[in-house]
């Protein structure tokens, strides 16, 4: 694959990123246009290995080498087909995505990899360019309705699935836009929401209907579903963020990352944001090291924070994989967002104790250092490291640690469907749940996870789905 001695001959690059002091005065994205040459010799290092790991690593099975090498060819419309035989939305993935497949990488195991997250967004950039992506329509259509609830990946992968095999599909999405997490969770320095948007509207003249402001179980009745639709299916993701049970949790400049983040994107959208919560000259603490506290992050930095600190509850990661860590396993190593490179300072094996502050508004965090002990055959046991106690000064505290499981008290409790042992929805192998013609996708089923899971969780719920109406499918079958 690619070009045979490429891996040899050329090191792995990524397009240039704009300068930190330009970049953090605006929310624009982050990497600059990366010539389509540069890119056919990122392809090239692709090797003939004989067995592509990097399926392994992609949930959506993606034909990597392929489209690799076919990008080596200058073969754009080739490689944008094969792409698209598997992702739905590579414009998404080619953003957002952690990359498992670079991970997985034959070349990984004592190179770096093939640069194949922004190949990908490479070939799906030039396809929009070029106007090669465009509506597709069913040919004819089976007289069926389907109902998703929820816009987000899942649910959009379900929807452009289900309507091109010729049900009538309605995207039912509670905010006043379709995109979910894609359009108000994410930064649109990371993801622009013109390239959710541009997605929407070629699905929007495929033929699927979109209704916002339609929160199923509250404005919109769960009956209504029910009684006009042959199924429905339940893309409402993990929503549910877990919460900090200490002393002060209650004051003021305590929130939720999706209680901060969607605001500023909506903000960008041209949007009123009365009393928006904003890091403008504050001294910020984030509490979670993912990339949902990255996103908070590269936020506060842009609405010009006095100063940002980053703690994790774990161990700082190595920064080589361990020996109980081998490839093509997903390697548990140390990762910096480009929002690290922009400023905050970052710290591990912290524990928040408490919050305090005066006048109904929060002025410091306490907190405490741990120490993980082994224990025999099971989670190794955290600790507070005596004496460690500190407490520092925050004007604006965010809560970037994680979701816990779908929210529970509208459509999901309406619909009476069973939920597993960690309060997500649970389903049969043809992704149906417990009631009768209803399914369910993405992070409502598996949990918290990634974007490429969403979409082919997407996708495989749609396969089970059609088979369930018509009683046989062609829709491709991913395993999830």
């Amino acid at each position: 694959m690619g070009k045979t001695t490429g891996f040899k001959e050329f090191p792995r690059h990524l397009p240039p990123k704009r300068p930190v002091d330009v970049r953090i005065q605006d929310h624009l994205e982050l990497y600059e246009r990366w010539p389509r040459e540069l890119v056919q010799t990122q392809a090239s290092r692709c090797m003939d290995c004989g067995i592509p790991f990097c399926h392994t690593g992609c949930p959506l099975g993606n034909l990597i080498p392929e489209w690799n090498e076919l990008t080596y060819q200058d073969r754009w419309d080739d490689a944008l087909r094969r792409l698209l035989a598997t992702n739905n939305f590579p414009e998404f993935t080619g953003r957002i995505c952690p990359a498992p497949c670079e991970v997985s990488c034959t070349l990984a195991i004592n190179q770096d990899p093939i640069t194949i997250e922004l190949i990908e967004k490479t070939i799906s950039d030039v396809g929009f360019e070029q106007g090669r992506i465009q509506p597709e329509p069913p040919s004819k259509r089976t007289g069926k309705t389907v109902a998703v609830v929820g816009s987000g990946p899942a649910g959009l992968a379900a929807a452009q699935q289900l309507n091109r095999a010729g049900h009538r599909v309605t995207v039912f999405e509670r905010d006043e836009v379709v995109g979910g997490l894609l359009r108000l969770g994410i930064p649109d320095f990371k993801l622009p929401a013109e390239i959710v948007q541009r997605r929407v509207d070629l699905m929007a003249e495929e033929g699927i209907d979109f209704r916002t402001g339609a929160h199923v179980g509250v404005t919109v009745q769960t009956s209504e579903l029910r009684n006009g639709f042959d199924a429905i299916v339940l893309a409402t993701g993990a929503t549910v963020p877990r919460d900090l049970p200490v002393p002060g949790r209650e004051l003021d400049g305590v929130h939720f990352a999706m209680e901060y983040l969607p605001q500023q994107n909506r903000v960008n959208a041209g949007a009123a944001v009365p009393d928006q919560i904003l890091a403008t000259g504050k001294r910020v603490v984030i509490l979670g090291g993912g990339d949902t506290g990255a996103d908070c992050l590269g936020t506060a930095h842009r609405q010009g924070a006095a100063s940002v600190t980053q703690f994790e509850l774990l161990p700082e990661p190595p920064s080589m994989r361990t020996e109980d860590n081998p490839w093509p396993q997903w390697s548990r190593v140390l990762r910096l967002s480009p929002a690290h490179a922009e400023g905050g300072e970052r710290d591990y094996n912290i524990s928040t104790t408490g919050l305090s502050g005066s006048q109904g508004r929060v002025e410091a965090l306490h907190g405490v250092r741990v120490g993980w002990a082994p224990q025999d055959g099971g989670r190794p046991n955290m600790e507070p490291v005596s004496g460690s106690d500190f407490q520092i000064d925050a004007d604006l505290v965010l809560l970037a640690m994680g979701f816990v499981h779908p929210e529970q008290d509208t459509v999901v409790k309406d619909l009476g469907v069973d939920l597993d042992g960690r309060g997500n929805i649970g389903s049969d192998a043809g992704k149906m749940t417990s009631a009768d013609g209803v399914f369910v996708a993405g992070d409502a089923r598996r949990g918290q996870s990634l974007v490429v899971w969403a979409i082919a969780e997407g996708r495989a719920t749609a396969h089970g789905l059609d088979k369930y109406l018509m009683g046989e499918t062609n829709l491709p079958w991913v395993q999830v």
